[in-house]
């Protein structure tokens, strides 16, 4: 016969086990929340407009804290987070993109992926979720798709960098409302090597004044689709004069 006591407290060791547990499990707030719960309270107290034009992604994007004033008069609203990945774009669909209904967006997302180790055929069907519900969601919505970077930081994966794009590259040009825009040509010398003088001390991130370079590929394209989209006429944006490259890696 077992001793009362001794199943008494094998109760109570296992009670406190589990809620040990189901504290520390409620405890991990979900990847990126204290950002999220900032964009959702500035909708709070300022209300989407909605039908404007919504960049969403990863850090190459969340650093670029002036593209609404470099893509002005066009109606621009930076929405990427993190160091995110597609999943997370995903996880965060209808807190981030959802309440804007944006006539457009534009997207990067993918390099954290690709230096994780994801397959890019794996990330591709992530982005591939994406478009679907974009088109589910908001079925006029154009979406742009801004090419993972082949970044300094990583040569010996500018061959995986290459697959992603190229499969986005292949949805684009099969589906409407989607643009494939190359950013990576800009951001490499006459020899095709990453302009150094463009990238911060990681080789991975940029200066500001690299997302210049970004501007000059990215906004006549967005304005022709924010035209396509059936957006108000945007007069012409500022001039942007060109960065000279100053050094280089070895092509891989």
């Amino acid at each position: 016969m077992k001793h009362p006591f001794r199943q008494l407290w094998s109760a109570l060791l296992l009670l406190g086990v589990g809620l040990c547990v189901l504290h520390a499990a409620e405890s991990v707030a979900p990847a990126f929340e204290a950002e999220i719960r900032a964009f959702v309270e500035t909708d709070r107290r300022q209300p989407p407009k909605g039908s404007g034009i919504l960049f969403v992604g990863s850090s190459i994007f969340r650093e670029w804290t002036n593209v609404t004033e470099m893509m002005a008069p066009l109606p621009v609203l930076n929405r990427a987070f993190g160091g995110s990945r597609t999943t997370h774009q995903l996880e965060r669909f209808d807190q981030v993109v959802t309440p804007h209904a944006p006539r457009v967006i534009v997207y990067y997302c993918g390099s954290n992926d690709l230096k994780s180790g994801d397959e890019p055929a794996a990330i591709f069907d992530r982005f591939r979720e994406f478009s679907e519900r974009v088109r589910r969601t908001l079925p006029t919505t154009h979406l742009i798709y801004v090419t993972a970077t082949r970044s300094p930081d990583r040569v010996a994966r500018w061959g995986r960098v290459d697959h992603y794009n190229g499969l986005v590259r292949s949805l684009c040009e099969s589906t409407p409302r989607h643009t494939f825009i190359d950013i990576n040509p800009a951001l490499v010398d006459t020899n095709g090597t990453p302009r150094l003088d463009l990238y911060r001390s990681d080789k991975l991130h940029f200066h500001p004044h690299a997302y210049v370079e970004f501007a000059r590929v990215i906004r006549p394209v967005l304005e022709d689709v924010w035209k396509q989209a059936g957006g108000p006429p945007a007069a012409s944006g500022p001039k942007l004069l060109p960065i000279k490259s100053r050094s280089s890696v070895p092509s891989p």
